[in-house]
């Protein structure tokens, strides 16, 4: 799963008996190389598909670790690209990455931000949230949007019972509830419960008008239907 330039076991230890944000911390110097960036063919993807449907003027990176969604808003054209994250160490290597960017370390449930954001992408952040804090974080993005303003993230569908990917999931889900239930501080990363439906309307009751569209290019399910979606929420 990692390459050489990934981190070490013992390394991996360490960042898990952390908190969510010491354990970033640590893994910052080589996220990249772990399975838990987000691939470029999703990025790729959105990026073509947000190219689409702008104008942007204004972007905003929510969660934005290393920088990858960074490059997404670039390609979607946005004139003003900016990456918030809680993690110095990851907040670091995206500056270095992506130069031209501004970078601001804050929670993504207390955005420090007006209304002055055209676009909010995100990518693999939602399982650090549990659902009871959904509504005040799709709160906060709707708060620092324009009227009109678009939050956009894609979203797998869910792995089919009796799969690799389902088994696999539900395992780590479960593992890290034994984590956290005889270890403290926690470390929130939990998957499988980020589902369309409960997204949908936690969005709806937040203010966003929501528009699904496939990514044709990530493939198709066996019953034709797609293997992502990029989720559109416009602001009212």
């Amino acid at each position: 799963m990692f390459t050489d330039q990934g981190p070490t076991l013992r390394e991996l230890a360490v960042q898990a008996l952390s908190s969510v944000e010491r354990g970033y911390d640590l893994l910052a110097p080589k996220f990249d190389h772990t399975p838990f960036r987000t691939p470029d063919v999703v990025l790729d993807a959105v990026g073509g598909a947000l190219a689409g449907l702008g104008p942007y003027d204004t972007g905003l990176d929510l969660c934005c670790g290393t920088g990858a969604g960074l490059r997404v808003l670039r390609e979607a054209g946005v004139g003003r690209a900016v990456g918030v994250d809680f993690s110095g160490g990851m907040l670091d290597v995206a500056g270095r990455d992506e130069p031209t960017a501004d970078r601001v370390r804050a929670d993504a449930l207390a955005l420090p931000f007006g209304e002055v954001f055209d676009l909010v992408v995100s990518f693999g952040a939602f399982g650090h949230f549990l659902p009871r804090e959904w509504p005040r974080l799709f709160s906060e993005v709707c708060q620092v949007l324009r009227p009109g303003g678009q939050f956009a993230f894609p979203l797998p569908a869910p792995a089919g019972p009796g799969s690799v990917g389902y088994w696999a999931m539900l395992g780590f889900d479960g593992a890290m509830r034994v984590r956290n239930a005889v270890w403290r501080p926690p470390f929130v990363m939990y998957y499988r419960p980020f589902r369309l439906g409960d997204v949908r309307r936690g969005l709806d009751r937040a203010g966003f008008d929501v528009a699904l569209y496939a990514l044709p290019e990530l493939g198709e399910r066996p019953d034709g239907s797609p293997r992502c979606r990029l989720v559109v929420a416009t602001r009212r």
